[in-house]
């Protein structure tokens, strides 16, 4: 149902680009809409700027995406499902416009910030506030023929509705013929993969707060029946004061009921249950982004998967939880990794437990292990 919902709206947030006013606003391949170098990197300092004077997405109004839940006309002031139904709507909120549609036009876009599967991500700034943010485009084309635009109507239904610290935001989105645009905050220090790579493993002590960031994160998604389902360094950005953002919510499932049964994620990251189902009706709960948690940390201590090897390797030794930790891999951080890593999903530590674990705690700031404890 909710699917449906949500396709009957994008139906109704259409735009005309090919035939608007402004087409050097076009996205392409290769071109954007400021070609010089210099006007590109003005835009990405106007964009740094921005974060450090905590520029707030307040000033940009945004479309209700969710019909049920109400569209409070303001970044920030979004409430959850459960939140919002009882709460009344304040008279300065009932004189904003409930939905301001998006198009091409309202954005300078700068240089591309990154590829995925299906298309691009550009820097980008709302015309008229000014607003720095990132526009992810979506061909339908390349879509339809991966049969993925359940996937992307899921992300866009999950994603819209999240407003945690750690979580990257989704403000809106639009689309014309040829592709969706979803307007994502910005994360001025790009992709956490390539910090990693940069540096082949972390220091234990940053090792720790990513990981303590990531714990207060999944405590709040999973309050909210959210299972990420592919939690790895490619789907995780930093933010431009060093805190990280859990992005990619293509693979994640609202699931109130707990219990699922789709094969998904990357395989590096996926937990015995979901390889070799040990339950009645062959389906798992969140407790697999638990055991990704895991594997995320000994990829930030050791520089790489723990299981990683042949597929059939891999799933053989992910089974077995098949791993070995370096002698260099400090006593409490390899206790927190075996209570992590453990192939029973019931035994698996719990996200609060992980904050209050000593490897955790000896690393992090009691505030930073507070952050996401209730929902902002």
């Amino acid at each position: 149902m909710a699917t449906r919902i949500l396709e009957t709206r994008l139906e109704h947030l259409s735009i005309d680009n090919e035939t608007g006013k402004n087409k050097k606003s076009k996205i392409g391949a290769t071109s954007t809409l400021h070609s010089s170098s210099s006007s590109q990197s003005t835009l990405l300092k106007v964009a740094l700027q921005n974060q450090l004077q905590n520029a707030s997405a307040a000033s940009l109004r945004l479309p209700a995406v969710e019909a049920a839940t109400r569209s409070k006309g303001l970044v920030g002031t979004e409430k959850s499902n459960e939140t919002s139904r009882n709460e009344p709507m304040s008279a300065t909120l009932v004189r904003e416009p409930a939905i301001k549609i998006f198009h091409l036009g309202m954005f300078e876009i700068g240089k591309p910030l990154g590829k995925g599967k299906f298309g691009r991500v550009y820097l980008a700034r709302e015309r008229e506030h000014k607003f720095v943010c990132a526009l992810k485009v979506l061909y339908k084309s390349e879509l339809q023929q991966n049969r993925a635009e359940i996937q992307v109507r899921r992300e866009i239904e999950i994603q819209s509705n999240l407003r945690h610290p750690n979580v990257l935001k989704l403000y809106g989105h639009f689309h014309d013929s040829k592709r969706i645009f979803l307007i994502l905050e910005f994360a001025g220090q790009g992709e956490l993969y390539k910090h990693l790579r940069k540096a082949q493993r972390f220091p234990e002590r940053k090792a720790a707060q990513y990981i303590a960031q990531m714990a207060c994160a999944l405590r709040y998604l999973h309050r909210k029946h959210v299972i990420h389902r592919d939690i790895k360094p490619e789907n995780i950005l930093v933010g431009i004061h060093g805190e990280i953002k859990i992005s990619d919510f293509g693979w994640s499932v609202h699931a109130p009921g707990n219990r699922r049964k789709t094969y998904c994620g990357t395989l590096d990251y996926l937990p015995p249950e979901m390889i070799k189902p040990g339950s009645s009706d062959n389906s798992y709960d969140e407790k697999v982004d638990l055991w990704a948690l895991g594997v995320l940390m000994y990829e930030f201590l050791v520089g790489e998967a723990p299981f990683e090897d042949s597929p059939i390797m891999t799933t053989r030794r992910i089974v077995n939880r098949d791993m070995t930790i370096p002698s260099y891999v400090s006593a409490e951080a390899r206790d927190l990794l075996k209570k992590l890593l453990v192939v029973d999903p019931r035994g698996r530590l719990p996200l609060k437990k992980v904050q209050q674990h000593p490897w955790v705690t000896k690393h992090c700031q009691t505030d930073m292990l507070a952050t996401g404890s209730e929902n902002p």
